[in-house]
């Protein structure tokens, strides 16, 4: 197959290359950071993919257009087109800078837009295609403390929504949602912090590969929407039921973390440019105890959805 990935120079995007990469699928790979990028696809080729790098900054509309018709020059087709950037600034929503708000929207949904707008047409032409966007738990429920990220993530399910109801004249082009809960991947190290507190993420934590296996899957089994880790169903039954709940539990958490949390300087992060580092998949945030902790967080957060729920109930004795 012919794949092309956004965001693919680290994390879930430089996984999920080096997956297709083992099935020798031909790749098209682009991110902001050149360097990082090469090295990506330097192991890709290792592999014995075909890759072809486009450095691509998904925020220009008319750079994301000329990655597409590259795209398609190098592959012939499109099979595949996995729509992954995605960055965001962790702090309340009035300490951070409305420019980084602003920046986090254009990034993780306007950039997400611009894919679709520049690979759809192709799926059109070809009358098959599948279209993956990388949302997360954050498009399900609320994210505190990461305000536009969650606004991002919940724009783009339904611009999602959207495509498919655009789409149902073509059979053959999928669009297809992935809600992964805290993936271990460098996202966390790269965002913006106006916390002035180091910065980790509630356990458990996905390894990267596995949301990169479920990606790799819809390239035969297309779906419209893919939730991953335990966390992301327990919100999903705890937000329809109590939809206040998992953001209210993720406020609570945060805020009582940040209170025992290191210093950290503020920083803006990877939001308007791309890290220095070089490529890694994994962030060094998953502890080997906090596995257990799966199905405790899950019925914890299912439980106390059906708790609220009652409790909320008329009563009608």
């Amino acid at each position: 197959m012919n794949i092309v990935i956004t965001g693919a120079s680290s994390g879930i995007g430089q996984a999920t290359a080096e997956a297709f990469a083992a099935r020798g699928d031909r790749l098209v790979l682009a991110a902001r950071g050149e360097a990082a990028l090469e090295a990506v696809a330097r192991t890709c080729r290792a592999a014995g993919a075909a890759v072809l790098t486009v450095p691509t900054d998904v925020t220009d509309a008319d750079a994301v257009a000329r990655l597409a018709q590259q795209a398609r020059d190098f592959c012939g087709t499109i099979d595949l087109w996995f729509s992954n950037v995605g960055v965001g600034a962790v702090g309340r929503f009035t300490e951070v800078p409305i420019a980084v708000h602003q920046q986090t929207i254009r990034s993780n949904l306007i950039g997400h837009m611009n894919d679709a707008h520049a690979v759809l047409p192709i799926f059109i032409d070809q009358k098959q295609g599948i279209f993956v966007n990388m949302i997360s738990m954050g498009g399900i429920a609320g994210t505190p403390f990461s305000a536009a990220y969650g606004a991002s993530k919940f724009g783009l399910r339904g611009f999602s929504e959207a495509l498919r109801a655009e789409l149902l004249d073509w059979p053959h082009i999928h669009v297809c949602d992935v809600y992964p809960s805290f993936v271990d991947t460098p996202a966390l190290r790269h965002a913006g912090n106006y916390t002035g507190k180091a910065l980790a993420a509630p356990p458990p934590i996905l390894d990267p590969r596995t949301v990169a296996a479920a990606v790799v899957r819809l390239a035969d089994r297309p779906r419209a929407t893919t939730l991953v880790g335990a966390p992301t169903w327990a919100a999903r039954i705890a937000h329809a039921i109590a939809p206040t709940l998992p953001s209210r539990i993720a406020g609570i958490w945060f805020d009582r973390y940040f209170g025992h949390a290191a210093p950290a300087p503020v920083t803006r992060g990877n939001v308007s440019a791309p890290p220095d580092d070089m490529p890694a998949i994994d962030g060094g945030f998953r502890h080997p105890c906090a596995r257990p902790m799966t199905t405790i967080a899950a019925g914890t957060l299912v439980g106390a959805g059906l708790i609220a729920a009652l409790l909320a109930r008329p009563n009608r004795g």
